[in-house]
């Protein structure tokens, strides 16, 4: 379903394919097993996508995706407000859990 989703045409030939159908994957495998709700798995979805996307169009260093993912992650745990972010559907725990996993 993932790759229909990611509208890859040449996985069995191109190694780029695979390795983002991969990165994907491996991403949803391990949200779901953390019991993510729906929201919580789009949300992490989203922020496997940020993170890629630093990486390979802004050309981001390591630690500064690492800045941006504590930015993007600021005030979980705190009441839904804009000082929360887009992530606050995230307990403590989880949100840690997601740090660990990335």
């Amino acid at each position: 379903k993932l790759e229909e989703f990611l509208n890859f045409k040449q996985l069995k030939t191109s190694l780029k394919e695979a390795i983002l159908l991969d990165y994907y994957t491996s991403g949803f495998w391990w949200a779901k097993e953390m019991n993510f709700s729906l929201e919580q798995l789009a949300g992490f979805m989203g922020l496997l996508n940020l993170l890629l996307e630093n990486l390979s169009d802004k050309h981001m260093t390591l630690g500064d995706n690492i800045k941006e993912l504590g930015r993007t992650m600021a005030g979980i745990g705190g009441a839904h407000s804009e000082e929360s972010g887009d992530l606050f559907f995230f307990s403590i725990e989880q949100a840690k859990a997601v740090i660990d996993y990335l």
